[in-house]
């Protein structure tokens, strides 16, 4: 059983003052770090990647569970911290880097069933999200805590106001499972906002396939970027001749006048396809 005191002891213990320019919300509520580390389900042949471990709850927990944990912590006052209080396990490895400035596939390389746990920082999600998935690095599953409105995002469908183009880039790359929602009072410091602890598995191979992967990002990007343009509107800065496209959505069989929000993955896929061959 992980204490509930543990965090605020560690806290009290080294006078450690929270930063919110990096977002410090450090999780105090046991029964959520114990449904994280069910959630990821860590064993011990497992190499996990932990970002933004705090002062070492979550990290303690899963340091006893897994053969190896790379933690990377941007805050260098906490490096001594975590240092002090994980000295007795030999199979950390602390990093004082930024995540997203670090070479993780080479900090991973030559590893193997490797799962990405974390309590991220609500104003890095999406950029650390986005680098694990575009950078096609070598890990099974993505276990993290984010913001609630974050998550029910990536794990939005068509035809509802969340979702968006990083609901198709995690769906592309992923399959996604909601594990709980965690009140803001879970906390030190409550944060205003409440959160949700969500499982992102990777896919063998991407959810649809297409001809050219950047050139369907592309239209998904530019189908949500005005989110009130018709598809029509939005695929102009493509730059096609306007009775080629009209072929193309016709071929498809996606009307033009229709908008981002509307189109599936499988949508997205086709139309990106018959496009590739305009240009």
């Amino acid at each position: 059983m992980i204490s509930d005191m543990y965090t605020k002891d560690i806290v009290k213990k080294y006078g450690f003052k929270f930063s919110k320019r990096l977002g410090q919300n450090f999780l105090i509520d046991n029964s959520v770090l114990e449904d994280i580390i069910d959630g990821a389900n860590v064993s011990p042949d497992d190499v996990v990647l932990e970002i933004g471990p705090g002062v070492g709850t979550l990290t303690r927990e899963l340091l006893k569970k897994a053969k190896k944990v790379y933690a990377v912590e941007l805050d260098s006052t906490l490096i001594p911290i975590l240092k002090e209080e994980l000295r007795e396990f030999d199979n950390l490895e602390l990093i004082n880097e930024d995540v997203l400035k670090l070479d993780l596939s080479e900090l991973i390389k030559g590893e193997s069933n490797v799962k990405v746990v974390a309590n991220l920082p609500y104003y890095v999600t999406t950029p650390i999200v986005l680098k694990l998935l575009n950078e096609n690095l070598n890990f099974e599953s993505l276990t993290v805590m984010i913001q609630k409105e974050v998550g029910e995002r990536m794990a939005a469908e068509p035809n509802c106001k969340e979702y968006g183009s990083l609901s198709v880039l995690v769906q592309y790359y992923c399959n996604i499972q909601i594990i709980r929602k965690v009140s803001s009072e879970c906390f030190i410091p409550s944060p205003k906002v409440d959160s949700m602890v969500i499982k992102l598995t990777k896919l063998p191979a991407p959810s649809i396939k297409v001809r050219d992967k950047d050139l369907f990002f592309k239209i998904v990007r530019l189908s949500f970027n005005m989110r009130r343009k018709t598809l029509w509107n939005a695929l102009k800065p493509l730059n096609i001749d306007k009775v080629e496209l009209q072929k193309a959505f016709q071929n498809c069989n996606i009307d033009p006048k229709r908008r981002g929000e509307t189109l599936s993955l499988d949508e997205f896929g086709r139309l990106s396809d018959f496009i590739y061959d305009l240009l």
